[in-house]
């Protein structure tokens, strides 16, 4: 009768050990062993690669959003005039603003003018909006105050407009530059409204980090865009910021109870929250997908000891004479496969954070090699591509490697624990 040993004993891993390392006469298996820890390692490295990049690029994506946006908008629901058109100005802004402010959970809340105009400068015309908006209020937004990059100074905002790099671009102006806006909605005569005509001049040019706020984004002083757009007195809407604007739904109701019964609210998530939903159900597809594809590689390891078994079947019938156990011949060719299971799993993980690390100079070589236009803004929003290495990430990564790479091993090693002797050593 065989005789019991303690499970994962020192000759357990000296003998799997050596069956990993095969001996030349035994290629194949040699060969399977490395294709094995190849498998494993690369589908690890691409499934944190790609969790890392899909953290880098909601995180950057939201923070550009609440960086240069505000988390709430309170609008006026409107009335209507004696010539029949609806009036959506608010009148006593600086004191909705005020009360909002008092909220608990509010940051801030500042009075805006919007509108969209035409900006000109020699022959160049571009579309852009703009937003009127107090030099105290406009310290206070992160993307804008403290952008990426910059050029000029806040301190010359009054006199002098804020505008984004991309608008700068489409006109060719830096600062100093003065540029002029042209609405249609402008002087109003006997002979009917004909379009304003104003010149700014450029005192600072922001790089927000987000396409569509760069190539279009204008703030000037409140005043001076009450006077352009007609607005003498009037606020077109009142942007808040929150503390936490992940809980920003649990905040509405109490700013609109104070802002007042003619009011209504729209929230970051409102208009970003079908982009981030799709960015959700993109992230489970991929997850599911790149992990079939660790299943895979791990199903690898299965080949490898199905050729390891069947070649050490006369060395397994000697070890069940000698008196070893069908837990230890179990075990051993466990340790084989898990060992290469967990080894890929290791290098996988160094390859992915790596690759997470230094994913900017990585992108721009391959920007470089393949010619540039690789990451087109336009069309993603933001201007690289990022990554975020988050633990859960990880860990999630290591889990689902190491336990798929574990449970396939147990099948050819309970399969080698159950071949009988006798036959194993019949023909040699």
């Amino acid at each position: 009768m065989a005789r019991r040993t303690a499970p994962f004993s020192r000759f357990e891993w000296m003998i799997a050990w050596r069956y990993i390392r095969a001996r030349r006469a035994e290629g194949g298996v040699s060969v399977m062993t490395w294709i094995s820890l190849v498998g494993v390692t690369l589908a690890v490295f691409a499934l944190i690669a790609t969790l890392a990049v899909r953290s880098g690029f909601r995180a950057e994506f939201v923070d550009t959003i609440l960086g240069a946006n505000a988390h709430v908008t309170v609008y006026s629901i409107g009335q209507v005039g004696k010539d029949g058109r609806v009036d959506r100005t608010i009148s006593d802004y600086a004191a909705m603003a005020h009360r909002i402010a008092k909220v608990p959970g509010v940051t801030h809340a500042a009075a805006l003018v919007r509108g969209q105009v035409m900006a000109n400068f020699q022959n160049y015309n571009t579309g852009v909006e703009v937003y009127g908006i107090e030099k105290a209020d406009l310290l206070t937004i992160p993307r804008i105050a403290h952008p990426e990059s910059h050029q000029g100074s806040l301190d010359a905002f009054g006199p002098g407009i804020a505008i984004g790099s991309g608008v700068a671009q489409q006109l060719g102006v830096g600062v100093g530059d003065r540029i002029r806006l042209i609405s249609p909605n402008g002087v109003k005569t006997a002979l009917g409204t004909s379009p304003r005509v104003s010149a700014y001049t450029v005192a600072y040019v922001f790089t927000a980090g987000r396409y569509d706020i760069d190539r279009t984004r204008i703030y000037m002083p409140l005043d001076l865009a009450q006077a352009f757009f007609n607005r003498e007195g009037r606020a077109d809407e009142i942007e808040v910021m929150v503390a936490n604007p992940d809980n920003v739904d649990a905040l509405v109701q109490p700013i609109l109870t104070t802002a007042g019964p003619q009011t209504t609210a729209w929230t970051w998530r409102d208009s970003a929250g079908a982009f981030l939903r799709a960015l959700t159900v993109e992230d489970n597809v991929m997850f599911v997908i790149l992990s079939v594809l660790v299943l895979i590689a791990s199903m690898n390891i299965i080949s490898g000891l199905v050729m390891l078994v069947k070649n050490k079947g006369r060395d397994i019938g000697i070890l069940r004479t000698m008196g070893l156990s069908e837990g230890s011949i179990l075990r051993i060719f466990f340790i084989c496969g898990a060992g290469i299971g967990t080894a890929g799993t290791v290098m996988g993980v160094i390859l992915g954070c790596l690759f997470a690390i230094w994913i900017d100079p990585i992108f721009s070589l391959v920007n470089y090699v393949s010619g540039g236009g690789v990451w087109d803004p336009s069309i993603r929003g933001i201007y690289h591509l990022p990554a975020k290495l988050e633990l859960r990430d990880v860990l999630s990564a290591v889990v689902l490697s190491l336990s798929l790479s574990w449970v396939v091993t147990l099948f050819p090693a309970r399969r080698a624990a159950r071949m009988n002797p006798v036959e194993a050593l019949r023909y040699e």
